[in-house]
Order: structure tokens, then C-alpha cells, then sequence
């Protein structure tokens, strides 16, 4: 199987069970991946302990979230992380370098984010329902709240998703984002028209410019550039494989050493 090339820092790296893509700016920071479709990561403990051996941490210490496509934030500071029942958020945000942050996605956005002076991280899914309610604006704030991190710290990682040459919806999306009170300028950049009432959603670009709406400096928010409809060989895609999807994760842990917590 050919790999398809990812841009913007990314690159494809080397587990015990296949390729997995990292982000170099961010791995200076905080250790991390995003998975390929070489795993289905639904119920298999198996290769849930294979993800976790990665990061260096038993299963029991990742951090895996009950999502429901909203901007609600979960937050473990240092030394509160209890193993127990998933929360119902679809943000996560730690200091905790003795647990991981993980994110399952099948076409939506997953994003890994780092503070390079405290060191915490946080981890948010954004489909298009998160992107309207501005998940990954809520992760910042998350942060912020919760850290003291200061936007011009933070690095991000947008790993595969759906690309805007797929990212096909309806004009109630378009709807969405009008009452959600995202500006007409920004919606003209995240959606373009296509064929009779369609339009195609530009899911990476709608991130990217709402982290930059939230203070980080464009140039150290970082996308993959690989739509996960257009290479269904090497990423789950729920639009290509419907119920039969896996999932793929974006997984982060805070580094602790160096950190001004």
C-alpha cells in the first residue's frame, strides 16, 4: 500500500501494528499520534493496549470520551484522573503526563493541541456539529481556564479528515453555522457551493481559522491535509463505509518534564 503524502510538518512514522502520522512541531512538545485505518479500535482491548503501549501507559490510563458532537470540555488536573465511565464531552484537556488524551474519528476533524510553557495538552473531535458550536475554540478556552495557557504557547495538529473535495452537506448545515452566529465572511470561506442545493464544507480550514480566532498564531496550528473519504484504504471513513466504519484515534499525552505548572 502506497502512503499518501501528508503536508504541513506531518509524517508518517513507524508501530508495532503499521503506519501511524505525527506532527513534528507538536512532537517536540508532547508525544502523540493519529492512527490509520490498520486498526478498527472498536471493542478489541488488544489494540486498545497496542495504542496505549505506545504512548507508555496501560489502557486503563487513556482518557477516551463518551462523544456527542458538542463543545462541552472534560478536564483532569494532576492527580484527579479516576478510570471509571466515559465523560460525556467531546473535548479533553490534562496536566497530567501519567494519563493519555484520545479521540476517535471516522471523516471528522480530530485535533491535538500542546502548550509548550506548561506542557498540558488537551484533545478535541470536531465534526461538522462541533465545528458549528466551536469545539476547537472551546478546547482553547478549555485550556486557558482550566492551565493559565496563553494561546501564543499553544501548537495544534489537525490530523485526516474529511477534505472539502468530500465534505458534501446540505444548505442545513450552511443554516447551522448562520444561527450558530459564525460571520457571513467565514462562511463563505468554509463553504463553498457545489451542485443544485449542495455545498462542500471545508473542515480543516474551518478549524484551523477558529483556533487562529482564538489566539494561536497561524503559523503553529498544523493540518495533516489528507481526506479520509479520498484514501479509504489507508483511514476509516464513515462516509465511504457507513455502520461497518472503524475508528481511528488522535492520542496525546502532556510531557512532564520542564513544565511551569
Amino acid at each position: 500500500m502506497t502512503l499518501p503524502q501528508p503536508s504541513d510538518g506531518f509524517e508518517w512514522t513507524q508501530a508495532p501494528w503499521g503506519p501511524v502520522l505525527r506532527c513534528r512541531p507538536l512532537a517536540e512538545i508532547a508525544d502523540h499520534f493519529f492512527t490509520g485505518g490498520n486498526l478498527e479500535l472498536r471493542d478489541s482491548r488488544e489494540e486498545w493496549n497496542q495504542v496505549a503501549e505506545l504512548i507508555g501507559l496501560d489502557f486503563e490510563r487513556v482518557l477516551l470520551l463518551r462523544q456527542v458532537h458538542r463543545a462541552d470540555v472534560a478536564v483532569r488536573h494532576r492527580g484527579e484522573y479516576e478510570s471509571g465511565p466515559r465523560p460525556e464531552a467531546d473535548i479533553a484537556v490534562t496536566n497530567d503526563p501519567t494519563i493519555a488524551l484520545g479521540i476517535r474519528v471516522a471523516d471528522c476533524a480530530p485535533i491535538l493541541i500542546a502548550d509548550r510553557r506548561t506542557l498540558a495538552v488537551g484533545a478535541a473531535h470536531a465534526g461538522w456539529r462541533g465545528t458549528v458550536q466551536g469545539a476547537a475554540i472551546a478546547a482553547v478556552r478549555g485550556m486557558q481556564k482550566a492551565f493559565g495557557s496563553r494561546p501564543a504557547d499553544l501548537i495544534t495538529a489537525i490530523g485526516p479528515c474529511l477534505g472539502a473535495c468530500c465534505g458534501e452537506v446540505g444548505p442545513e448545515v450552511v443554516e447551522a453555522f448562520r444561527q450558530a452566529g459564525h460571520s457571513a465572511e467565514s462562511i463563505d470561506r468554509w463553504l463553498t457551493k457545489g451542485s443544485t442545493d449542495r455545498f462542500q464544507l471545508d473542515l480543516p480550514r474551518a478549524n484551523r481559522d477558529q483556533l487562529a480566532s482564538a489566539g494561536i498564531p497561524p503559523a503553529q496550528i498544523h493540518a495533516a491535509g489528507l481526506c479520509t473519504k479520498s484514501f479509504p484504504d489507508v483511514f476509516h471513513s464513515y462516509r465511504v463505509q457507513k455502520e461497518r466504519a472503524g475508528r481511528m484515534v488522535g492520542i496525546v499525552r502532556a510531557n512532564s518534564e520542564n513544565a511551569d505548572f
